[in-house]
């Protein structure tokens, strides 16, 4: 047990008094979870490929460390601070998603990748997302409290920048959720109902077009309406696997389908939960995953900073829509969607971008972030 006297006022001792406890440490067994499921996950993924059996496991052992630090140390500053760092994580993102169309890496027909030495590949639009619902949040807050301030231009222009660039990679997915967190912002900003209609007018017609302009979108669409009309083997497997594993799982390491899904230790990770360790686990997961996200949401809600309430609450929307959408593809309640659970499913950009996002949600969420925004 940490002990740190109520009375110490060095940085260290006025973040653990500040920090929201609570929710770093469901952060914590969050973390703990992934090393789990990647020890359990990744050895046949590595197989399939010829490498060592654990080069996976032991590539996430480097990441998620570092992604700890990271995520203590940004939640050690100051709402300002946020903002600048916000702003340069944005404008480095922006730029190398707009590399990713001349020295990307195409997997699947999609170019969402740039190759790093060490990291294997880097996904900038993970870090464009929390760093764009904090700017976007600056800006909204800015254009609110000082009428003449251009912010619902500037945070409209930004968002819809980066939904282009998404678009044209394409990436579905990570449009989805930069749109969510956006109009969640706008939401408790407050907007007109008219205009909260047009949008929700506009998105539903963005759908709709993304359907009969992506053949990869309109064959996913097809295959969640009809199941009989295309291939649904991971889908269907990690259906399988669950049924298997019934209430308390066939046990550590007697799971099979990490052998036979292709993707078991990124965006199917839950499949081989919920094999190994059953429905009481599955469901303890989901419970972390909300218990932060509300958590956060209502800790922000009592904020008398505007950017810090709309900041914080976009980046809690954002880590749990995101862990939504992994889990609620792996069973098949939409379409699929090849999108990594936070902190558990494999890879160095995710966990390092998802590190930035909820050291920024605990920075913003520590008490009294309101009088830190005013000094």
């Amino acid at each position: 047990m940490i002990q740190v006297p109520r009375d110490d006022r060095s940085v260290i001792g006025q973040w653990w008094w500040t920090v929201d406890r609570w929710s770093l440490g469901a952060i914590l067994a969050i973390m703990a979870f992934g090393v789990m499921l990647t020890l359990a996950a990744s050895p046949p993924a590595a197989e399939r490929i010829g490498a060592d059996s654990f080069m996976f496991a032991k590539r996430q052992f480097i990441f998620l460390p570092m992604a700890l630090m990271v995520m203590l140390a940004i939640s050690l500053a100051s709402p300002r601070h946020i903002r600048r760092l916000a702003l340069l994580v944005f404008c480095g993102s922006v730029v190398l998603l707009a590399a990713t169309f001349i020295i990307g890496v195409e997997i699947k027909g999609a170019r969402r990748w740039i190759s790093v030495p060490g990291l294997s590949s880097l996904q900038p639009s993970e870090f464009a997302k929390p760093s764009l619902a904090v700017i976007s949040a600056w800006l909204l807050a800015q254009s609110r409290t000082e009428r003449r301030a251009p912010g619902y231009f500037l945070s409209t222009l930004l968002v819809g920048g980066v939904l282009g660039l998404l678009i044209m990679q394409p990436d579905l997915g990570m449009s989805v959720v930069v749109a969510a967190v956006w109009g969640v912002q706008l939401f408790v900003v407050g907007l007109p109902m008219w205009v909260a209609g047009f949008g929700a007018i506009g998105a539903g017609g963005a759908l709709v077009g993304a359907y009969f302009m992506f053949n990869h979108v309109r064959s996913r669409f097809d295959r969640f309406l009809d199941p009989s009309s295309g291939d649904n083997y991971q889908v269907n497997t990690s259906l399988e696997a669950f049924m298997n594993g019934s209430l308390f799982g066939r046990g550590p390491g007697e799971g099979t389908v990490k052998a036979q899904l292709p993707d078991a230790h990124t965006d199917f990770v839950m499949a081989v939960a919920g094999e190994e360790f059953g429905l009481v686990v599955c469901l303890l997961i989901l419970g972390l995953f909300a218990f932060v996200t509300l958590r956060s949401m209502s800790r922000a809600s009592k904020e008398t900073s505007l950017f810090i309430t709309l900041a914080a609450t976009g980046l809690a929307v954002q880590f749990g829509l995101q862990a939504a959408i992994n889990m609620a593809s792996t069973i098949q309640l939409i379409p699929a969607k090849g999108m990594t659970l936070p902190f558990i499913s494999y890879g160095g950009s995710s966990a390092l971008a998802m590190a930035i996002c909820v050291g920024m949600m605990l920075s913003l969420t520590r008490e009294h972030a309101g009088l830190r925004e005013a000094v």
